[in-house]
């Protein structure tokens, strides 16, 4: 039995999946039985467990083989980050409780930053899961491609996307959800001891004009990229609603200004960058 939080979102889903194409029993933890119907239908056990409820996760853990655990995103974090830490608390006396035989962490690249940044909610977790009495493995991906599906009504619309990575020709690690669902799945049914981090990236690093490229050749029109000035971005995402912009803007900077990173040799994923361009184009329409 393999408990997963997360299962409703892209990666959760794909490890769930995963997991039961070979043959494994799953148990979808999830914070409301509505969202587990889906997964009932196809044999899945439905624990309900919000996951800032310390007893109920023990609960959804106990008994389990694996336990894969995504921290619910939050993109406009109070400063501190005391959202995310009251839910790492819960998870992680959950987990101390429950002493399943393995856990696989959604982490990212990035987590060791010293720099605060909105992905320090991860480093958080790291550290706080890191000092379990139980193998865990840290997974930590790059970025996600699927992030470009902002880009398309833009890219549709005007044949201009906004960029916040910058310069628009400098690459970066990005990753396909399905290959890291897919190699969480695989982790989770590894036996090993201890901690370790396992760092994952895509085929090739990708930039800002590469995803214009791909939307251009997909779209049949011609497509670039602009760069946002760094000097309207706390203005922009006010006025889109963010009561604390900064850790989303350095966490850009990180990426831009390569502080933002792979510690250790990373595993390659198999999705192309076109394969999830095509995707998002085929579930917009």
């Amino acid at each position: 039995m393999y408990a997963i939080t997360g299962i409703t979102g892209q990666v959760g889903g794909v490890v769930a999946r995963t997991l039961l194409a070979a043959g494994k029993h799953i148990r979808a933890v999830v914070r409301d039985s509505a969202k587990g119907e889906t997964w009932a239908r196809q044999g899945c056990e439905v624990a309900l467990a919000p996951m800032d409820d310390a007893d109920a996760l023990r609960t959804a853990f106990a008994g389990t083989e694996g336990v894969f655990v995504l921290l619910p995103p939050n993109f406009d974090p109070s400063p501190g980050f005391p959202e995310s830490r009251h839910i790492i608390a819960a998870v992680r006396k959950a987990l101390d409780g429950a002493r399943p035989g393995r856990v696989v962490v959604l982490s990212t690249v990035g987590a060791q930053a010293t720099s605060e940044n909105l992905l320090t909610q991860l480093g958080l977790m790291e550290q706080a899961l890191g000092t379990l009495p139980l193998p865990t493995t840290f997974l930590r991906p790059a970025w996600f491609m699927e992030n470009a599906a902002w880009d398309l009504p833009p890219a549709r619309d005007t044949g201009v996307i906004p960029s916040f990575l910058q310069p628009l020709e400098r690459k970066i690690p990005m990753i396909g959800t399905a290959d890291v669902g897919r190699v969480a799945a695989e982790l989770l049914q590894e036996s090993h001891d201890g901690h370790r981090v396992v760092e994952l990236e895509g085929p090739s690093r990708i930039s800002p004009n590469d995803i214009a490229a791909g939307y251009a050749h997909l779209l049949g029109r011609a497509v670039s990229p602009r760069a946002v000035p760094r000097d309207t971005w706390e203005a922009l995402f006010r006025a889109q609603g963010m009561r604390n912009p900064t850790p989303r803007m350095r966490m850009l900077d990180g990426f831009n200004e390569g502080w933002i990173s792979f510690a250790h040799d990373t595993l390659k994923g198999r999705v192309e960058l076109q394969t999830v361009l095509r995707g998002i184009i085929e579930r917009a329409s």
